[in-house]
């Protein structure tokens, strides 16, 4: 996958999901590894390894790509299935069944966390600031970025697309904003922070933590993504020894029901 990703000339992507399935009436079930928290962690570590190299010898090397694990945190254990609704699981459930993918993850060097859709006890994640900074960002010891979900931060209550400083407070470092919304979410951030809604401090802070990420991939050194080792190669994508990857992974992971 890295290889792959390579070849297009992107250095990030948005995985994997460490999502721990525990009601398969949820829509996103096919994307979680397992409901075994077991399972989903030694998954995420070994995905990461993939995606960015091994931590002391090929860390986000020339073939390597920045990997995000997601969604913190507990997309998968919402009441009944609902997807981006809300998960009331006690701290230590939240820790021992939804956390494990990140332990597993972070441990391995994942450099982004992704925010989820999802609430936890009635508030979104998107804004909030003991699970974003509290617990992922000093008691996990998480020196990464964290990016929004697609428009997420809008759902934050008090917020919409266009204006979310209980993101940024929270801890939320890039916003992910698909549409024209980032315009005036950009020029009403600034404001915020010029009016002292959000602390210089909290900017310095993401700024810091995306170039330390920039840094560690090498994306200072690196060439342009057109003049890399692996761009272009179009050949690779698809190619025979990564369908056969495939196709072994399929056959050892399917379950007849």
């Amino acid at each position: 996958t890295a290889t792959e990703v390579m070849v297009t000339g992107i250095d990030w992507v948005f995985a994997p999901t460490v999502a721990t399935v525990r009601d398969d009436r949820w829509g996103r079930t096919y994307e979680g590894y397992s409901e075994a928290p077991s399972i989903v962690k030694s998954y995420a570590a070994a995905i990461v390894k993939g995606l960015q190299g091994n931590v002391g010898t090929d860390f986000l090397g020339d073939d390597k790509v920045i990997s995000t694990v997601k969604h913190f945190i507990g997309d998968g254990g919402t009441i009944d299935g609902d997807d981006q609704g809300n998960n009331i699981a006690s701290e230590q459930a939240l820790h021992d069944i939804h956390g494990q993918g990140y332990i597993g993850g972070l441990t391995a060097g994942a450099q982004s966390v992704m925010a989820s859709f999802n609430s936890w006890k009635g508030k979104k994640a998107h804004g909030s600031r003991y699970l974003l900074t509290d617990v992922l960002k000093q008691q996990m010891g998480f020196d990464g970025f964290v990016v929004g979900d697609w428009n997420g931060h809008g759902q934050v209550k008090g917020c919409s697309n266009e204006s979310c400083p209980q993101a940024v407070n929270a801890g939320l470092d890039i916003f992910m904003v698909p549409t024209n919304a980032w315009k005036p979410l950009l020029e009403n951030t600034i404001a915020q922070v010029k009016q002292g809604e959000i602390a210089q401090s909290r900017i310095d802070d993401a700024v810091s933590r995306i170039l330390r990420v920039k840094v560690r991939a090498g994306l200072f050194e690196k060439p342009s993504p057109a003049n890399r080792v692996l761009s272009g190669k179009t050949k690779l994508i698809g190619s025979k020894s990564h369908r056969a990857i495939a196709e072994q992974a399929v056959r050892e992971s399917l379950v007849l029901l």
